[in-house]
């Protein structure tokens, strides 16, 4: 009798460690979705603003001449 309830255990976790398996792979599937959207949507947003959302690049452009004359020595 106790063959028949380990038997019974083994077939439930092999079913329990397919399901698993299965709801990892549907994960990873919409993971690599949603992260190629944001992609997409970074790409987007980056054209739409000249690359200057949120990144400094270059450093700090004319910063020096805002609201100030030059001095002529």
């Amino acid at each position: 009798m106790g063959a028949v309830v380990s038997c019974i255990k083994s077939v439930f976790r092999a079913i329990g460690n397919a399901c698993m398996a299965v709801i990892n792979g549907i994960a990873g599937i919409l993971k690599a979705i949603i992260n190629g959207v944001a992609s997409v949507l970074n790409i987007i947003i980056s054209c739409i603003t000249c690359g200057r959302s949120g990144h400094r690049r270059g450093g700090m452009r004319n910063n020096r001449s805002h609201g100030r004359s030059a001095r002529v020595v």
